[in-house]
């Protein structure tokens, strides 16, 4: 199976990572539309715009399916990219909430969700919870994270404090929503902040467990084939994913 996976920039590799070590898939064309980054600080019309030029992109491919890794793609523009699309299209959204469910999350657990200011205001994530029957529900807008792992911030004292800023108020949750898919670059620091109680609910392993029970998949015999495009600085990207697929 070849997949496309399609992010406004660098943070969609983490999910990536997840579908690599699923072997699932033969091979993975990403792309990242690094010129515009970020897309969770822009309006719904510019998003929609610049995700379907974005599958203009993917059709000049052969790929059984795309995955929107970005948060505020799928928030606003998967309905848009399906209508337009030869393939499915799958956000990461949906997948995310099913996946507390997965977790044996209760009803009335706490669940904290952190995401770009896009992502909240679209209250997609909060609206598909309580549709669930959730009912403890915080959001809140945690964009600063977004620069800080673009610039390979993942622990230290200015992580420390920006976790400070956000959280200072936040009780510590049963369940921790990653709605931005560069925020499992700094899991690791999260889940320390809240003294390692929180399950924390990644966009990559959540989107593979969608897709395993949605979708006929088969284990490859080889190793994953990862080709990665950029609007911009297509070598800088490469070298973050060295990075990143490597941690």
């Amino acid at each position: 199976m070849r997949i496309g996976v399609f992010d406004s920039g660098a943070g969609g590799l983490s999910v990536v990572k997840s579908l690599i070590k699923s072997e699932y898939f033969s091979e993975i064309i990403y792309y990242g539309d690094t010129a515009r980054v970020p897309y969770g600080i822009k309006d719904k019309n510019t998003i929609i715009r610049y995700s379907l030029e974005a599958l203009e992109f993917f059709n000049n491919f052969d790929i059984n399916l795309l995955i929107t890794a970005c948060n505020t793609v799928s928030a606003y523009a998967l309905e848009d990219m399906n209508q337009q699309s030869k393939y499915p299209v799958v956000g990461v959204i949906k997948s995310g909430v099913m996946a507390l469910e997965r977790h044996n999350i209760k009803k009335d657990d706490s669940i904290l969700i952190i995401a770009t200011r896009a992502t909240i205001s679209s209250n997609k994530y909060q609206d598909a919870l309580k549709n669930l029957g959730y009912n403890n529900i915080t959001a809140i807008q945690t964009g600063l994270f977004v620069p800080m792992v673009e610039e390979g911030i993942f622990n230290g004292e200015v992580l420390e404090a920006t976790m400070n800023y956000y959280f200072k108020n936040i009780s510590t949750p049963s369940a921790l929503i990653l709605g931005c898919t560069h925020f499992p670059l700094i899991s690791d620091s999260l889940s320390r902040y809240f003294k390692n109680s929180p399950t924390l609910i990644h966009s990559g392993e959540a989107i593979v467990n969608y897709l395993e029970e949605n979708y006929s998949l088969r284990k490859q015999r080889y190793e994953t084939k990862l080709k990665i495009f950029a609007s911009d600085n297509v070598l800088g990207l490469r070298e973050i994913a060295k990075k990143w697929l490597s941690l």
